[in-house]
């Protein structure tokens, strides 16, 4: 006897009696799919130029996304945000940025609905879309789209991937990590790397195991029921790491710099079509040093630097490759409709210069060319957090100008990649409609044939502000449907409409005809009003691509029809007021779980406290107390914040009581007790007083006398000349009982876990230190835009 199944909500059709033999059952029908319904992934790179796929010219091997390419469709004309979060947003709700609340990272939220960092809930997210349709819905790698202060143990959990549909979740919260030390997530729970990197660890790899074991945890049980993948990676944010081998492929290969590059992509990009034979190259940037003016030694440095994070692409390609090679051996690529996307041009979070370490220049600490090069054989592993420098930034986004963060082309136009062999017929075909990240949703529901919801759970929704890029699967010559897109970002505006672009940088062209830094000016009315008067550039970028040709004296009418029409636009998404702060406004004031308070408690045994969070002891005096029991042979970490890059560590080793503050990864000050602490119950403690103000500008943090104490005794003291200023650095946190991450000094490895017993950790801090306020934000807002 079948099953009689009914809408949940609808009317019992059975019958009830008052026994079961006199009762007919009827049973709320469970969501399941569409028979044959396609399993649909996103593949999200991260900080990716244009011209850095192999498939858009590039010589970075990319030979799975290639083979996607070869198989599907390259598009031309897709645009994101020009930031990593804004453009996530988008591509998962189908809204814009600034109606997602998402005008900036969330660490760069202000009180204004275009720009809170709170995705509303009436912005569904694709899963939440597909969950009522039989859907699994899986999100592994990177995420970023919680508020920056609800990422810790204490929640709230409702913005976290598992509060929005998505069922399963494997990644890291933030806006980047150490590819060989993450800051894991699953689910709702921290966990630790499966290995180390000397086992062979790294993130990529373990992000790939994850999503295919995901999925195989699906098809062994349901083998019928389709799946969304939202597969973000690391890569290729900084730091650029991956095993040495994958870089030594690209041994000078980049020697004669970022200007020969770009003139090899552009020629290549046309013998593909992917731009018009009588297409521009974009100038040399002014911000950009001319390579043939550079030291040998630059040379060699920088060019390491590329070929790093050339290894690290076509590393993350492989681990992609692995990812598309179990579809396909399990029957399932053909009918999975696969979009490939960058969130945003090539990332110039490396300065003029390069970095080897971004603790670094986040703590206003200057590398310097000779410890960089001393570094040069060890890039791309463990040790540093490298990114290379605006040169390969700028040859990145070949053939266009600028970069992430801008809205000219160079940080707004993306590569994109569609396969769905099962679905599109054309192979290895181009399409040049204009498409922006908004479109992947709706195209995504035109494919799989469902209607955008009305309301997801209970919450009445808005509507789909993206267009379908369906309609181009199969026909090459199908018009764009796509005919009007505003940009904003850091005030730095353009407005896309039928062909043509229409742009206002903000604060000039480049830093270096602007006369100021990224996020040094704050945009007044009194500039607003003379840069729509005289500030707006115009492009016709159906013949002119690469915003070679400024068209702005000549087409002044129509020029003045766009200014009107992006603020017709910017009133229709929320995007004023425009805020140019760029380092600034991460210091605002924010909602906070707990407010700052003079004493923190930690225990053992529990997670990680992040850096937003955590006790602040820079530039102040403090107090680290930890009651513990141990025998004389226990060793092992009490309480650590930070990673090789920049922390403090307070252990037991050799019966003895060590400190060491690592001072941005360049020195460590060491303090340790000469005789042993003795088994039992004990009180162990470190104090630190500042002796002097800090200069942060200079990059240095208050100098101080240091002491160690067992049972009010104390053990060791000394004077630290220098502390660090501002950050203690990315991935790490605060743990109490071991060294989660990378080790804190030289003289452990992780995760020198503590062999007695952690009872508490109480850390009392003073009033900080009286500093220079306007340097401390800026030195903020530049960390938080590195992990955008």
């Amino acid at each position: 006897m079948g099953l009689t199944e009914y809408q949940a909500g609808s009317t019992f059709p059975g019958r009830i009696g008052r026994t079961v033999g006199e009762s007919d059952p009827a049973w709320p029908r469970p969501n399941r799919a569409v028979p044959g319904a396609p399993n649909v992934v996103y593949i999200v790179l991260d900080d990716t130029g244009y011209g850095q796929f192999g498939c858009y010219g590039s010589p970075i091997n990319t030979p799975n996304l290639d083979r996607l390419a070869q198989n599907g469709l390259l598009y031309t004309n897709m645009h994101t945000t020009a930031l990593c979060s804004p453009s996530r947003s988008c591509m998962l709700t189908g809204r814009n940025h600034h109606s997602n609340g998402m005008a900036c990272i969330t660490e760069g939220s202000t009180g204004f609905p275009g720009s809170n960092g709170a995705i509303p809930f009436e912005n569904g997210f694709l899963s939440e879309m597909l969950l009522p349709h039989g859907y699994a819905t899986y999100c592994v790698g990177k995420w970023h789209l919680t508020p920056a202060e609800q990422v810790s143990a204490a929640g709230p959990y409702d913005r976290w991937p598992l509060g929005r549909g998505f069922e399963r979740y494997y990644g890291f919260l933030g806006g980047d990590t150490h590819q060989y030390y993450p800051d894991l997530v699953f689910d709702n729970h921290q966990i630790e790397p499966p290995k180390t990197p000397e086992e062979g660890y790294h993130l990529t790899e373990d992000l790939a195991d994850r999503a295919i074991n995901f999925i195989a945890d699906l098809k062994q049980v349901a083998p019928d029921k389709p799946f969304f993948l939202y597969f973000a990676t690391g890569a290729n944010h900084a730091p650029h790491q991956a095993p040495p081998q994958w870089a030594e492929k690209y041994r000078g290969m980049f020697d004669d710099g970022w200007d020969a590059y770009r003139e090899r992509v552009f020629a290549r990009q046309k013998e593909l079509g992917i731009v018009a034979q009588d297409a521009l190259l974009s100038p040399h940037d002014p911000d950009v040093q001319q390579w043939d003016e550079l030291s040998a030694d630059e040379h060699r440095l920088y060019a390491r630097m590329m070929e790093v994070f050339a290894g690290f692409f076509e590393h993350t390609d492989h681990q992609i490759g692995r990812l598309l090679d179990y579809l396909d051996s399990t029957g399932q690529l053909d009918n999975t409709l696969i979009m490939v996307i960058s969130d945003n041009g090539a990332s110039a979070e490396g300065g003029p210069y390069g970095s080897v370490n971004e603790n670094k220049f986040f703590n206003n600490v200057p590398d310097d060319l000779e410890q960089n090069l001393a570094a040069i054989d060890e890039l791309g592993g463990p040790k540093h957090f490298n990114h290379y420098p605006w040169g390969w930034t700028f040859a990145g986004n070949t053939p266009f100008r600028r970069w992430k963060r801008e809205t000219y082309r160079g940080g707004v136009a993306d590569g994109f990649i569609a396969h769905w062999p099962a679905g599109i017929t054309a192979k290895g075909e181009i399409r040049h409609q204009y498409g922006h990240v908004v479109d992947m949703v709706p195209t995504v529901l035109e494919a799989l044939g469902v209607d955008p919801p009305t309301a997801v759970r209970g919450v009445t929704q808005s509507p789909i502000e993206g267009v379908s890029l369906a309609h181009t699967f199969n026909d090459a010559d199908a018009p764009t449907k796509h005919h009007t897109q505003y940009f904003e970002m850091f005030a730095h505006r353009s407005l896309y409409h039928d062909g043509w672009r229409a742009v206002c940088p903000f604060p000039g062209t480049s830093f270096a005809e602007a006369g100021v830094s990224f996020g040094e000016l704050e945009l007044t009315a009194e500039q607003l009003r003379e840069l729509d008067a005289t500030g707006w550039e115009l492009y016709h970028v159906d013949v002119d691509p690469a915003e070679t040709n400024d068209l702005a004296e000549q087409e002044r009418p129509r020029l003045i029809e766009m200014i009107a029409l992006w603020y017709t636009e910017a009133g229709r998404y929320n995007v004023l007021p425009l805020d140019s702060r760029g380092t600034v406004r991460f210091a605002d004031p924010r909602p906070q779980v707990s407010p700052a308070r003079e004493t923190y408690v930690y225990h053992p045994g529990t997670q990680v406290v992040p850096e937003n969070v955590a006790v602040k002891v820079l530039n102040r005096a403090h107090t680290i107390t930890a009651e513990v029991v141990l025998n004389d042979t226990d060793e092992g970490v009490v309480i650590c914040h930070g990673s090789n890059i920049g922390g403090y560590t307070l252990y037991v080793q050799g019966g003895k009581l060590h400190y060491v503050h690592n001072y941005v990864g360049a020195q460590e000050f060491h303090l340790a007790s000469e005789e042993v602490i003795g088994a039992g119950k004990r009180t162990l403690a470190y104090e630190f007083e500042p002796t002097a103000e800090p200069d942060i500008r200079n990059g240095k943090g208050t100098p101080g006398h240091a002491r160690l104490s067992v049972d009010g005794t104390v053990v060791a003291e000394a004077d630290f000349p220098v502390t660090i200023p501002l950050s203690i650095g990315i991935g790490g946190g605060l743990v109490v009982g071991r060294n989660a991450g990378s080790p804190i000094t030289r003289m452990y490895t992780s995760p020198y876990t503590f062999t007695g017993t952690v009872e508490k950790v109480i850390i009392s801090v003073a009033a900080p230190q009286p500093h220079d306020e306007a340097e401390v934000k800026r030195a903020e807002g530049r960390i938080a835009m590195a992990r955008q």
